[in-house]
């Protein structure tokens, strides 16, 4: 009975697990790849800015601001969990967290490592359905402090595992802003969800809308990735 219970735990977490991996490649390809990002804010912060980001895997990211021209030149570069901004000017980079705020409703973890996997442990909580839909409810708990976000509730497609829906909390378990997966289309290859729509719990009203377009998928030498070359990017 005892052996039966255990294998049935780790069957569960090795389900939580698949779920979220298929997750994460629905969102972002494993592959190195470029894409182009407009971030839409509305609320005491209106306005629109446009990034680029290069990435390879969760663990190397480059976000390039493009607009507005006021901001052009600054850039992130994140290496495993840790970040830091090059700023015009600005002799030495300032390191930054994941969780703090970006623009908007934006955090820089949610450009910068987007991904969940190696970040939370999943586990599956129930299942819902939505609009004629069944969709799967993980509990994505943090590995550790340094993540961007304490806690998530993640609703996932059974079937298909597209992404529908996220709620970030913080360590006090307080809901601070959910997020909607939407507007599914060809991007890189591959059937993806090209707008998020993140809302602030606590502020009614605040919210910021993140579209993605002209994704490529590319070669990108791990040599990019350092600070010494960023240094050197125009």
């Amino acid at each position: 009975m005892l052996l039966a219970a255990a294998a049935s735990l780790c069957f569960a977490a090795d389900d939580a697990q698949t779920i979220l991996e298929k997750s994460d490649q629905i969102r972002f390809p494993k592959e190195g790849f470029q894409v182009d990002v407009k971030v839409t804010s509305t609320g005491s912060v209106d306005g629109s800015k446009k990034y680029r980001i290069l990435s390879k895997g969760n663990d190397n990211t480059i976000v390039l601001i493009t607009e507005p021209a006021s901001e052009r030149g600054q850039k992130l570069l994140m290496k495993g969990r840790d970040l830091w901004v090059f700023l015009p000017n600005v002799s030495q980079a300032v390191r930054l967290g994941l969780s703090q705020r970006l623009t908007g409703q934006v955090a820089n973890g949610d450009l910068a490592r987007a991904n969940f996997t190696g970040d939370y442990t999943p586990a599956i909580l129930r299942s819902e359905k939505i609009d004629g839909e069944t969709y799967n409810v993980l509990e994505l708990s943090a590995v550790d402090r340094g993540v961007t976000y304490a806690k998530v509730l993640y609703w996932v497609h059974q079937g298909k595992n597209w992404p529908h829906k996220a709620e970030f909390y913080s360590l006090s378990e307080k809901l601070i802003k959910t997020c909607y997966y939407e507007k599914y289309e060809m991007l890189g290859g591959k059937v993806r969800p090209t707008r998020l729509v993140m809302e602030d719990a606590l502020k009614k009203g605040e919210k910021s809308v993140l579209d993605y377009e002209d994704m490529k998928l590319k070669e990108l030498p791990d040599r990019i990735f350092t600070k010494q070359y960023l240094e050197k990017l125009d």
